[in-house]
């Protein structure tokens, strides 16, 4: 089991593909300035959906601090456009079908359904975790401590 990432932690560049399938690395998401990583368990799943929805709800504040919300699943390529579509989020949503950057974060589940702890970073353009938001159960918190933290 892979160690949890923490606030000052130095992240490793990842490269996955989009909801288009474009294949999309951390130093070129931060490119344009810091990124919001949301994981969420599953596309499409009511959860899941309102905290995605939340984010996309509050792109206007993200964009004044610079700042993206690129969101992260287990989920295949076809079920993150169908995410994306359905629900107008127009952010990224890579797809980590074989877990190897839920590892990297340390938000990896033993079974699985739900293969992927839904937990947000805020990184910086050093790569660097400025805020770490784990909750199961509450998704605007998510959006709103990341927003919070960009804010500081």
């Amino acid at each position: 089991m892979s160690a949890t990432v923490q606030v000052g932690d130095k992240i490793e560049d990842f490269t996955l593909p989009d909801e288009t399938g474009t294949d999309r690395s951390l130093t070129e998401l931060l490119a344009e300035g810091p990124v919001v990583l949301f994981f969420y368990p599953a596309a499409l799943s009511p959860g899941c959906t309102a905290e995605a929805c939340h984010f996309r709800d509050l792109a206007a504040e993200f964009a004044a601090v610079g700042a993206r919300p690129v969101g992260i699943s287990g989920d295949a390529v076809e079920r993150q456009q169908q995410f994306a579509d359905r629900h107008t989020l127009g952010m990224p949503l890579l797809s980590d079908a074989d877990g190897a950057v839920r590892e990297l974060f340390g938000v990896a589940r033993g079974f699985s359904l739900a293969p992927t702890k839904r937990a947000t970073f805020v990184i910086g353009q050093d790569r660097t975790v400025l805020e770490v938001v784990r909750s199961e159960l509450r998704m605007n918190t998510h959006a709103d401590r990341a927003l919070a933290a960009l804010r500081k």
